[in-house]
C-alpha cells in the first residue's frame, strides 16, 4: 500500500498559476492526477510512468499542466499554468504498482485524500 500525501492547490484567478505536489511513500509503477468537479465525475488529468518516464496528458490541460518528479523524494509536482474556471475541482493524487499508464481511476489501487483548486472568472 502507497501512503499518497497531497499538498497545494487554493484559489487562484482565472489566467494564474498554481502547484501541486503529491509525496508517495514509496515508487510507485505510475502516478497520477486526477479531478472532480462538483457534479460530474473523476477524470484523469495526467499520470507518469515512475521508470519508464513517459507521461499523459488530458486534452483538456495539455500545453498548460506540466509534471515534474523528484526521484529521490518520490514526489510528483504538477505546474498548473493559465487556470481556467473549468478547471475548478478536487485533485486527487493516485498511484497503481503496475508499470503502465491507464486512464482509468478504477486502474489505480492508492489515493490521496484530495486538495482543492478553485479558479475564479
Amino acid at each position: 500500500q502507497v501512503q499518497l500525501v497531497e499538498s497545494g492547490g487554493g484559489l487562484v484567478q482565472a489566467g494564474g498559476s498554481l502547484s501541486l505536489s503529491c509525496a508517495a511513500s514509496s515508487a510507485p509503477g505510475v502516478m497520477a492526477w486526477f479531478r472532480q468537479a462538483p457534479g460530474k465525475v473523476r477524470e484523469i488529468v495526467s499520470a507518469i510512468g515512475w521508470l519508464a518516464g513517459n507521461s499523459y496528458y488530458a486534452p483538456s490541460v495539455k500545453g498548460r499542466f506540466t509534471m515534474s518528479r523528484d526521484n529521490a523524494k518520490n514526489t510528483l509536482n504538477l505546474q498548473m499554468n493559465n487556470l481556467i474556471p473549468e478547471d475548478t475541482a478536487v485533485y486527487y493524487c493516485a498511484a497503481r504498482d503496475n508499470g503502465r499508464i491507464i486512464i482509468l481511476e478504477r486502474g489505480y489501487e492508492n489515493w490521496g485524500r484530495g486538495t482543492q483548486v478553485t479558479v475564479s472568472s
